[in-house]
């Protein structure tokens, strides 16, 4: 069974991975970057989900995951908002891209949002962090009763705030105050007196976890795309487990892996 599961993952490795081109970069803010690409995922990719990135360096074999902030389907285009980690760092590789310059990805990954769980509902939209680009398609594809964004910034630089006012009701939380509600996600949200049916949530694990025992505390459906360091990315390294409720079929223990049984989990499935 493991020799199967091996070559099912290698398999799905041959059949993803590509040269994808870069139609444009920019920076965003410091150290915030933008990365359009032209790629064959853009075809199949769904809000929540994520490709792995490869550096055109041979002494670093592992790809960066990045999750996916917009997708242009008539384009065959890609949209990814990075943060640059470090110096020397693949994310650092990456800023210096170019267009028309090449970069080999495998995508899109794992399990995206439940977007029907949202029709006819109130809806949060919560972003913490470098959780916020991906709300920005699952924002553009959730159609509900209402829509609300809440994002959360460590200050003024506010990247993609024009994008998500042009796709709902936008609420803006800073760790300095220096826009919106000062503090985190759920100051915004208690604030402006917010309600919701359904939230989706992404960012770090301190925020999920904090979101989680709001939707708990309220009765609210949650899910959360959970952050983590990731090494092959589809699953087969198993360096990505979570802790689950319910024991995982592959493993037969209370774990999930969360590049390809995620990243996208309903709130009380997993333990933050």
């Amino acid at each position: 069974m493991v020799e199967e599961r091996r070559e099912e993952e290698k398999d799905i490795v041959r059949k993803r991975k590509e040269n994808a081109v870069v139609v444009s970069q920019e920076e965003l803010a410091e150290g915030i970057f933008s990365m359009w690409i032209h790629t064959e995922a853009a075809l199949s990719a769904a809000p929540g989900q994520f490709i792995s990135i490869y550096t055109n360096d041979n002494s670093r074999l592992l790809p960066r995951p990045i999750s996916i902030c917009e997708i242009n389907r008539k384009e065959g285009n890609l949209r990814v908002v990075y943060r640059v980690t470090g110096k020397h760092t693949g994310t650092e590789q990456f800023s210096g891209l170019r267009k028309g310059d090449r970069i080999p990805i495998i995508g899109p990954l794992g399990n995206g949002f439940p977007l029907e769980k949202a029709q006819g509902k109130r809806v949060f939209l919560i972003g913490g962090g470098i959780g916020v680009p991906p709300i920005l398609e699952l924002a553009k594809q959730t159609v509900c009763e209402k829509k609300q964004i809440v994002v959360g910034y460590r200050d003024k630089h506010t990247f993609l705030k024009e994008e998500f006012e042009e796709n709902g009701a936008l609420y803006i939380s800073t760790e300095d105050g220096s826009v919106g509600t000062k503090g985190n996600v759920l100051d915004a949200v208690r604030e402006n007196a917010l309600e919701a049916d359904v939230i989706y949530a992404c960012g770090p694990t301190p925020m999920l976890r904090a979101v989680k025992a709001y939707a708990e505390e309220k009765d609210i459906v949650c899910y959360v795309s959970m952050e983590e360091r990731m090494a092959c990315g589809i699953g087969a390294c198993l360096g990505c487990v979570c802790k689950t409720v319910e024991r995982d079929l592959h493993s037969n223990v209370h774990n999930r892996r969360i590049c390809k049984d995620g990243p996208v989990f309903l709130a009380t499935e997993v333990e933050l």
